[in-house]
């Protein structure tokens, strides 16, 4: 006997919620079948054989999240590989796990169920709604006391990430410091390089992004992380991207940003989003860097002070672009146009001076942005 046990997914993952088995206790299985998905805060997981063998009982049941190195089934001895079909009569349904597991609670087939999420993903909202559609109505019965609403139960992600962000703001010193950002040479930047057609669109983030790898490429004594009880300096420049999917926050991360063309950087972050938002998002796609950029300058919203996302030492909130009086030279207002920059950052791995300099150099990345044209010196 062997015991299959919770793997660890990413550099920082600590738990995982066992969110579908797709083994039974009996069941025989190849090297390369998917035997469960395990979800964390950043994404879904499918989990493979790496070998053949069969499922003797299953220790963990679906929905319980626990510590990586968990027995969560025990295995019979080895055995010869089952043999797999080579046609299937339907499509691959995409699904989340949640909307798989209440597909089976209620007898739904997946396959007569619209997906509301990306590409046609079938969510737990979309199974909910056949559910409502196919159940017969309700005899009429006189009124009575309203009976005490049951609570749902969040998203396995949601309630992961939760999780995490509850942890952060328990466990990491947080210290915040914020400054304004004229924006109208970026802007008149990012026109200058939307106009030619020739090339994928350049948004703000992305610029903003490459102004955070720029900062972490002139001040490399800040591209550090707290892990395990001590500083760890990292290698790479690398920053991560919060993405609204619809099913919660995902934090992808761009590599190489300061070395790298904009172009490029704008691609990868392009492509990881757009996975985020569909669910494909794998391991390799997330985990490392030292900040996260957060921008919710397209709600319309001044400023936002943002979570740290452990083991990572910062994270900038970046708000909307407003116009402003400021007193130019001769002491006249002026109007101008400017973001609010508010760093938040982990006390370990950073003091308040650092910090100050490092938003500033960010801020002057973001005043003067022709530089972010160019690779780090």
């Amino acid at each position: 006997m062997a015991d299959l046990v919770m793997p660890k997914l990413g550099l920082t993952m600590t738990e995982g919620l066992l969110a579908e088995w797709r083994v039974a206790p009996g069941n025989a299985f190849a090297a390369g079948d998917l035997l469960f998905v395990v979800e964390t805060e950043k994404i879904a997981n499918e989990v493979e054989a790496q070998a053949p063998g069969r499922i003797d009982a299953i220790l963990v049941a679906a929905g319980e999240t626990v510590p990586v190195g968990t027995p969560i089934a025990r295995l019979a001895g080895a055995e010869a590989a089952p043999s797999r079909p080579t046609a299937t009569d339907r499509a691959r349904v995409v699904a989340t796990p949640l909307a798989r597991r209440l597909a089976a609670q209620h007898g739904v087939d997946l396959a007569t169920v619209a997906g509301s999420g990306p590409n046609g993903r079938i969510k737990a909202a979309d199974v909910e709604r056949s559910t409502a559609a196919s159940a017969a109505p309700a005899p009429a019965r006189p009124l009575t006391a309203a009976p005490a609403p049951t609570p749902t139960r969040a998203a396995e992600a949601r309630a992961a990430t939760a999780r995490r962000v509850t942890n952060s703001k328990r466990d990491v010193p947080h210290f915040y410091v914020q400054t304004e950002a004229e924006i109208t040479a970026l802007s008149a930047l990012r026109a200058e390089l939307n106009a030619d057609g020739r090339y994928q669109r350049v948004s703000v983030s992305h610029l903003l992004v490459k102004a955070l790898g720029a900062a972490l490429a002139a001040m490399p004594e800040i591209n550090r992380v707290w892990l395990d009880g001590h500083a760890l300096d990292l290698d790479g420049i690398d920053v991560g991207l919060v993405v609204d999917t619809g099913d919660g926050l995902r934090i992808p991360v761009i590599r190489d940003v300061a070395a790298r063309p904009l172009d490029a950087v704008a691609a990868e972050a392009r492509d990881k989003m757009e996975r985020a938002r569909a669910g494909r998002l794998t391991a390799d796609d997330v985990g490392g860097g030292a900040v996260s950029l957060s921008n919710v300058g397209m709600h319309d919203v001044t400023a936002l002070v943002p979570i740290i996302n452990p083991p990572q030492a910062m994270i900038l909130g970046v708000g909307a672009e407003r116009g402003v009086f400021r007193p130019d030279d001769q002491g006249q207002p002026a109007l101008r146009r400017e973001i609010v920059l508010s760093l938040a950052c982990d006390h370990r791995v950073v003091d308040g001076a650092l910090a100050a300099r490092f938003l500033a150099a960010v801020a002057a990345a973001i005043r003067s942005p022709l530089g972010l044209l160019r690779p780090a010196p």
